[in-house]
């Protein structure tokens, strides 16, 4: 054993010693970027390295294992090239801030904000370089809140998460039959209504602002549980009464991250786009006409209100490519013909799914 640990002391040297000369190369490469005034993040170079990182790992470590390793490594980077701050809809430990860090890694700063335009406002103010807001959730569909914000922001979306979530019903109390209340989301409580039908159905339920919040409400009274992540269960010392009450076994929300700078095409890109057509028959079919001519496939399409006039609606598409890809260009130039209105949200690399 004496020997043994004294092999991985030996090895915990050399890998500290080639992280410092990797930190020391990022230091040269904070310098060039300032320079240049280009960003710190750089969402393209960040697939590549995962992606070759995933190539060459022969284990016995998981490559999701290996991911989250440089993750950290990556992120202790970003912060010596440039210290950033990200700004998410909070506050600690709400699934927009575990997404977050999920993209970013624990090196970094975070600010909570208490609603999806704070974060925009943090963002176009440029009291945060980045900012994380959800987009939409497998089982409830669109955040028609960050839908709409696009509609006026010009910010960008430069990269994504997907966050696989898992609700608990926590509680200071021991039992279910001693809860009369639980706070949560509305969002959440649309996750979780089967479960809640059956195994509380006549507790009265209670939207609050967050996951978090709800959690901090749920420590204070007596009574009460909160539907959470279990990274809030630790923060406000609540009871696991019961785990991933989710009604469905695939819960995933996907999460965007705003800034202010487009990404570079890695050749597994997805670009989101938003238009507005003119009111006559047949209209919105003529605007998918030109991705079906080029060949292009739409992952998603999503109207809202205009707020503008009555009945006149924005339409949300997500698609597979980069603005800079001959094809999607083409098709763009288009659509951008016989739209009303046509704005480019952004091109991004694709995020890896849970």
């Amino acid at each position: 054993m004496k020997a043994l640990r004294k092999a991985v002391d030996s090895i915990d040297s050399q890998i500290l010693s080639l992280l410092n000369k990797r930190a020391e190369v990022i230091l040269k490469i904070g310098k060039v970027k300032a320079k240049r005034k280009e960003p710190v993040y750089v969402p393209d170079r960040e697939k590549d390295v995962y992606k070759k990182l995933a190539s060459k790992n022969k284990g016995p470590i998981p490559t999701d294992s290996v991911k989250a390793i440089f993750r950290e490594i990556m992120s202790s980077a970003l912060q010596l090239e440039r210290p950033i701050a990200i700004a998410y809809l909070g506050p600690e430990f709400t699934f927009t801030h575990l997404a977050s860090m999920k993209k970013f890694g624990s090196s970094v700063n975070y600010t909570g904000c208490g609603t999806i335009t704070d974060v925009f406002s943090e963002v176009e103010k440029a009291r945060a370089d980045y900012g994380v807001v959800p987009i939409e959730n497998s089982i409830e569909g669109a955040v028609n809140h960050t839908l709409d914000m696009f509609a006026d922001s010009s910010l960008k979306i430069c990269s994504e998460v997907y966050l696989e979530i898992c609700h608990n019903l926590l509680s200071r109390e021991s039992a279910k039959s001693r809860i009369k209340k639980v706070y949560s989301k509305a969002e959440v409580f649309g996750q979780c209504r089967l479960w809640l039908e059956s195994n509380l159905p006549k507790v009265e339920l209670i939207d609050v602002s967050s996951t978090a919040r709800a959690a901090e409400i749920a420590s204070r009274q007596k009574g009460a549980a909160c539907i959470a992540s279990d990274l809030a269960a630790k923060k406000y010392g609540l009871k696991g009464l019961y785990k991933s009450i989710e009604d469905s076994a695939h819960n995933v929300t996907r999460f965007l991250v705003i800034g202010k700078n487009d990404a570079h095409p890695t050749r597994q890109d997805k670009t989101s786009i938003m238009f507005s057509v003119k009111d006559r028959a047949g209209a919105l079919h003529d605007m998918l006409v030109p991705f079906k001519k080029n060949g292009i496939n739409l992952t998603k399409i999503e109207s809202r209100p205009s707020k503008m006039r009555a009945w006149e609606y924005y339409f949300f598409v997500d698609l597979e490519g980069h603005f800079k890809d001959a094809k999607v260009a083409k098709a763009l130039s288009e659509l951008k013909k016989s739209a009303s209105y046509m704005k480019m949200l952004g091109s991004y690399p694709v995020g890896d799914s849970v």
